[in-house]
């Protein structure tokens, strides 16, 4: 019924705040209310101890007085000292949790007055002792995480179960992610770098290189070989075109030889500059195709003019629409992937995993690299954010409840405390008696 009412108490609505909040994640749970019925039972048990050895030491005192023998002062003695013990050591543990009688005794309810220095000094512990930085590498080079790592990677379920939790996560990245934000990032990124970096001289070695190694060549063959066949599909445009702008003062028969002559001589220029890699034409262009290498690379002009159609190709609409569709795409496609157990991306990440736990296992300088890191980052964050993780312990403490911390404290500790005050009076006893003996020796 006590700890009913004390829940009740704890949810008062008077309560606002921290304290209101601490105490409802504080209250008393039914295992502590159980630790709580024994420290009460522990406690009965040392009282009845204390009140046993005070009975046994009046019984002494008048079988002692009755005449009884030598033996009733040796038993008044232990008996005596058995209750000195015994209040010495409730006293103690009394003054731990409140003050002793309910006075205000110096140095006594230690933990609810003393409770926001035991934090500190609790906080001061852990970052001196725990997350200092020769403790932090110390620690994990014992572990020997990239052994362990290794070995566990290297079982092909592990690395199942890893591949799918990764593929789970990338897709719920990819899912949670807006379109239209990462679409800007991406657009905004890639015109921003693409404004501030000159592309003629990258673009005019590049032609270089392609010229110097005729990788064009075979460009000019599709393009030759193109030309040529759309003109025997097309010879009546042709020659329709050259005809229509001819003079109108001209017989139609001349304009109509003229434009068979024109279109034999395209036909018979295309097919000669297919057939013939020598072709003077080609030359023609390969002069051409190094020129303009060159002027791209050196000529300042065709480098302003080339960063002048940058400019009004990156900020027409439809290159931004370009590189937002891109994005849909590729997301579609990894989240596709992801999804599948047996796309490439799933099995090579598989094997990417698989082959990094065997050599993580089986090389110590794999192991040594990565136990470093590992060391590194945790020594970066202990030496980092040591005082916001202490500050948390001393912050943590500072909102607790004072009362209720205490009888918190008490439920789980208080049932060990009370056999300091059963030792103490089983102790004070035999110290008693062996005292009282050794004086009675000496005494003669």
């Amino acid at each position: 019924m006590r700890g009913i009412t004390e829940r009740v108490e704890l949810m008062e609505p008077t309560e606002t705040g921290a304290a209101a909040s601490y105490r409802t994640m504080t209250a008393f749970t039914p295992a502590d209310e159980e630790r709580r019925r024994g420290v009460r039972r522990m406690k009965l048990t040392a009282t009845g101890l204390l009140l046993f050895v005070a009975v046994v030491y009046v019984l002494s005192k008048l079988a002692g007085s009755a005449g009884a023998g030598a033996w009733a002062d040796y038993v008044s003695a232990a008996a005596e000292a058995g209750m000195v013990g015994a209040l010495a050591d409730w006293f103690a543990v009394t003054a731990l949790f409140r003050h002793p009688l309910g006075l205000p005794i110096p140095h006594t309810a230690i933990i609810p007055t003393k409770k926001d220095q035991l934090g500190v000094s609790l906080g001061e512990f852990v970052g001196e002792n725990f997350l200092s930085q020769d403790v932090v590498r110390q620690r994990l080079r014992a572990v020997g995480i990239g052994a362990r790592l290794g070995a566990w990677l290297a079982e092909p379920e592990h690395a199942d179960r890893v591949t799918a939790e990764l593929a789970t996560a990338l897709r719920g990245a990819l899912t949670v992610l807006r379109d239209s934000d990462v679409q800007a990032v991406v657009g905004e990124a890639i015109t921003r770098r693409a404004g501030a970096r000159e592309i003629a001289p990258g673009l005019g070695k590049m032609l270089e290189k392609v010229v110097a190694d005729g990788g064009h060549k075979r460009a000019v063959d599709l393009v030759v070989s193109r030309a040529h066949d759309w003109l025997v599909l097309h010879g009546d445009n042709v020659m329709g075109a050259v005809q229509g702008g001819a003079p109108g003062w001209t017989p139609r028969f001349v304009d109509r030889k003229v434009g068979e002559r024109v279109y034999r001589e395209l036909l018979r220029f295309c097919a000669e500059m297919r057939d013939m890699p020598s072709h003077p034409a080609r030359g023609a262009i390969d002069r051409f195709l190094t020129d303009f290498a060159s002027d791209l690379q050196s000529d300042t002009e065709t480098r302003a003019r080339v960063e002048r159609l940058k400019g009004e190709v990156l900020g027409r609409g439809e290159v931004q629409d370009l590189i937002a569709s891109a994005w849909t795409a590729v997301r579609s496609m990894i989240v596709a992937a992801a999804e599948d157990e047996r796309s490439e991306l799933r099995t090579r990440l598989r094997s990417a995993l698989l082959s990094l736990g065997t050599r993580m296992a089986g090389e110590p300088k794999m192991q040594e690299k990565v136990d470093s890191w590992l060391e590194g980052a945790a020594v970066h964050v202990v030496t980092t954010y040591r005082a916001e993780i202490t500050s948390l312990i001393t912050d943590t403490v500072a909102g607790w409840d004072a009362e209720h911390t205490t009888r918190k404290i008490e439920a789980h500790i208080g049932r060990d405390l009370q056999f300091i005050r059963i030792n103490g009076t089983v102790v004070g006893s035999l110290a008693g008696l062996l005292i009282f003996t050794v004086s009675r020796a000496v005494g003669g």
